[in-house]
């Protein structure tokens, strides 16, 4: 499903970034960085009402002519970045949930993880599991 998964720390730096065209990453890293921006302009726009300050599912950040950006941000204000290819037309917006839903609950058993520093890049085996097992359903 997923070409390209990003976290994404509050000071907007890159926990963990893994893609699967390893030739490509140059450019996902830039597509990572680039939809940042939509992100801080979805989070401060004015006039929001209080049920959607508590959703957590930013939507399609914006296409490209070859990706999908969707988004999501923690409570925390750690944010996940999924890339997905625009020739997958059978993915629905549920799915990306269910798929944001998954890699949550993952970063958070990192989190808890009493050896893990908050802050420092991401180097869980089993989060690491879950990225891979999201972005090969694709192929």
């Amino acid at each position: 499903m997923a070409v390209c998964i990003a976290v994404i720390a509050k000071e907007n730096y890159p926990l963990y970034i893994r893609s699967v065209p390893t030739q490509g990453e140059l450019k996902f890293h830039y597509t990572v960085h680039t939809s940042l921006d939509v992100v801080e302009e979805k989070i401060s726009g004015v006039g929001k009402a209080l049920a959607d300050q508590r959703e957590l599912y930013l939507g399609l950040l914006y296409p490209t002519e070859d990706y999908k950006v969707y988004g999501y941000m923690t409570n925390s204000k750690v944010k996940f970045v999924i890339v997905v290819d625009s020739s997958n037309t059978s993915l629905r917006d549920n799915e990306i949930r269910s798929m944001f839903r998954k890699l949550h609950n993952s970063f958070t058993d990192v989190m808890c993880n009493p050896f893990y520093n908050p802050g420092d890049p991401i180097q869980s085996k089993a989060f690491d599991s879950i990225v891979s097992t999201m972005m090969v359903q694709a192929f």
